[in-house]
């Protein structure tokens, strides 16, 4: 009938018409998608705080040492990869195969050798560089309990070296030769009974050394940049201290000689000196000269405000007048 034709026109226009709003309907979503996913991008950077990004080629080398790169990298990793199973070319012109007949040769056979086979000598563990047996950070070379015997072979532009807990038995003069950076050196705990007379002394800018639960007999020179001297809990006798052995040490601040066998105060002190520490020792006596001067009633020591001496036989009331130009008394014994 015409009523039923007209229904189903009327249906096949309605789904044509949905198609068609469909088919519309996906361009316009990704061109929405398209320009929304900027607007979200630009959101996300500015959500980024990149004003205490700090890394800049002034404090790159603080960050990551590369002064021993090419001894920590493995260059392994280079070398050339060969493919199994790959097949060369095949050669365009039959002139160009090799005639097998004229370049097959026999192998010449080598006379067999008497002695065994060569191998390389190890390398002393000793005689590695420093950053290959410690932990190198910066300027920085922490050895510390590393089953050392010697000082390691250290980086030009070391500044602070700790080695402590080791088995170093000996400082010689080669152990620090040219480091003109090093200002820190910490051999706490080891088993040095010796120490050449120039192992330090040509260290231009060495301010500590630190050198406590050792064997030492002596103290060797010591350059004059020197801060900070700690040779506590050593066997160190006043007849291993050369004479005057710290006068010129006009930096010299904290002198720390406790638990050795000196019998005498070394003197004359520096004048910059702030903090001396002998005790327990075997100190007997002491000059009136050995703080202040006994000439001068007038001056004042106010650097030197912390004289440890007690431990020592020695009695401090005997020498009232040795102590007038301190701001305190030593500590110690008076009676």
């Amino acid at each position: 009938t015409s009523a039923g034709c007209r229904m189903r026109t009327l249906a096949w226009l309605s789904m044509a018409s949905l198609c068609l709003g469909a088919a519309w309907a996906v361009p316009a979503k990704e061109e929405r998608r398209r320009a929304e996913k900027p607007k979200a991008d630009f959101a996300l950077y500015e959500n980024l705080d990149l004003d205490n990004y700090d890394l800049t080629l002034d404090n790159y080398g603080e960050i990551l040492d590369l002064s021993n790169y090419e001894e920590l990298y493995d260059y392994g990793d280079l070398a050339p990869k060969i493919e199994v199973g790959t097949l060369a070319p095949r050669p365009k012109e039959p002139a160009a195969l090799p005639n097998v007949a004229t370049a097959a040769e026999t192998p010449k056979l080598q006379p067999p050798s008497t002695a065994g086979p060569i191998h390389p000598a190890p390398i002393p563990a000793q005689a590695l560089p420093s950053c290959l047996l410690c932990l190198c950070i910066g300027t920085s070379v922490y050895c510390d309990d590393a089953d050392l015997e010697h000082v390691p072979l250290l980086p030009p532009e070391t500044t602070y070296l700790y080695a402590r807990f080791n088995r170093i038995g000996a400082i010689r003069a080669s152990d620090f030769t040219g480091l003109k950076k090093l200002k820190r050196i910490d051999l706490t705990s080891n088993f040095i009974s010796r120490a050449d007379t120039d192992a330090f002394r040509l260290l231009p800018s060495l301010q500590e050394l630190i050198l406590p639960e050792n064997r030492l007999t002596a103290l060797p020179e010591l350059p004059r940049s020197i801060i900070r001297l700690d040779a506590r809990l050593n066997r160190i006798p006043s007849t291993g201290l050369r004479p005057e052995a710290f006068r010129d040490l006009k930096q010299l601040q904290f002198l720390h000689l406790s638990d050795n066998q000196l019998d005498h105060i070394p003197a004359p002190l520096p004048k910059s000196l702030r903090s001396l520490h002998l005790q327990n020792n075997n100190i007997q006596t002491m000059h009136e000269d050995t703080f202040c001067d006994s000439q001068d009633h007038s001056q004042i020591r106010r650097a030197l405000e912390d004289i440890r001496l007690d431990g020592n036989p020695i009695n401090l009331s005997l020498f009232p007048n040795a102590y007038f130009c301190l701001p305190r008394l030593p500590t110690g014994h008076f009676f």
